[in-house]
């Protein structure tokens, strides 16, 4: 990278929480400030890494090779913009058009409010307790609401509700297994199942997460998350704060008191196989993350995101050998790293 690409980091950067990174990589570390510093700038320039990656990742405790084996952001922008044809990302980020192009794996009932009458909606309506509700294009949770419908005095309140908000889907509520609801009850515990597509086509895994919500949150987006085995379904480490910063470390659920480590997911398998056939109905979006959710009858995909955060992948307590993801992708996509002419 380009010495030009440092001084736009530095550009773009709040130096107050540079600092704070600073500070938070000598407390953990004992290193100097200033030769983290100087150490930061030469991982911006070698490796794409901004501050946060640096403490994220833990950069101070790596040597050159290891380092050279993590996505970064830059590298993470330049992959996702390299796999992903955004003129289709409408087909999945858009959860109407997700829902009726993906409908063979989402598993459950729904409206796409824009497109039902208002005879139809209160039809949906009278026949379920609970709904869960949808934005059209907003991600992590935002906007979502499950709504009990006994909480309204009638379906016309209700439905004027959910037209005056601005939900264009409103949805089945996913029952997750017993196995999840004992891990969490308080919100669907969905997996992130990451795939790519190669330049032929085929279709591959490179990492499983195990979301948890906490503390009476309804949703599991950032809230903790530990990987998984895709062929034994046992999650493989302690999990990690949602917010990849903090780098606190969960050996049991503070909720429910689970013990994260070695606990079994079930259809994780099956989870996998669905998702590596759902990569294949979109093939202009070659990387995506996928939300699954496990209910008694098996896997069923909440949604498919096509940008996907590089942090969650690559942290410390889950990278004991301190290599990142990049040795994964160049096996599936040794094209991506070819230079160009």
């Amino acid at each position: 990278m380009s010495k030009l690409y440092v001084f736009k980091i530095l550009a773009h950067s709040s130096f107050k929480k540079m600092n704070t990174a600073i500070r938070t990589v000598h407390e953990r570390s004992g290193k100097s400030r200033v030769s983290t510093f100087f150490d930061m700038l030469y991982c911006a320039k070698k490796y794409g890494a901004g501050y946060n990656d640096y403490q994220i990742f833990a950069f101070y405790n790596m040597n050159k090779e290891q380092r050279a084996t993590f996505v970064t952001r830059i590298i993470n922008q330049r992959f996702n913009s390299f796999m992903n044809n955004y003129e289709y990302e409408h087909f999945l980020e858009n959860k109407d058009e997700f829902n009726k192009l993906y409908k063979k794996y989402v598993g459950r009932g729904f409206l796409l409010l824009d497109e039902a009458s208002k005879e139809e909606a209160k039809e949906f309506l009278s026949q379920r307790e609970y709904i869960f509700c949808k934005m059209k294009d907003l991600e992590c949770g935002h906007g979502c609401e499950r709504i009990k419908v006994s909480d309204y005095p009638d379906l016309d309140e209700l439905y004027a509700y959910l037209k005056g908000k601005g939900f264009c889907i409103i949805e089945d509520n996913i029952q997750q297994h017993p196995a999840l609801n004992k891990l969490y009850p308080n919100a669907v515990n969905s997996m992130r199942i990451i795939t790519v597509l190669d330049k032929d086509g085929e279709a591959h895994l490179l990492y499983v997460v195990q979301k948890m919500g906490v503390g009476g949150s309804i949703i599991d987006n950032n809230c903790m998350f530990t990987p998984v085995d895709p062929e034994t379904g046992k999650i493989l480490y302690p999990a990690h704060s949602g917010d990849t910063l903090k780098g606190i470390v969960y050996t049991e659920h503070p909720d429910t008191h689970v013990k994260i480590q070695g606990y079994e997911i079930p259809y994780v398998k099956e989870a996998v196989q669905m998702c590596l056939e759902a990569a294949k109905i979109t093939p202009q979006i070659r990387f995506v993350g996928w939300d699954v959710a496990i209910t008694t009858n098996g896997p069923v995909i909440i949604e498919g995101n096509t940008y996907c955060a590089h942090d969650f992948w690559q942290l410390p307590p889950h990278t004991p050998d301190k290599i990142g993801m990049l040795p994964k992708i160049r096996k599936y996509v040794p094209e991506f790293f070819e230079k160009k002419k």
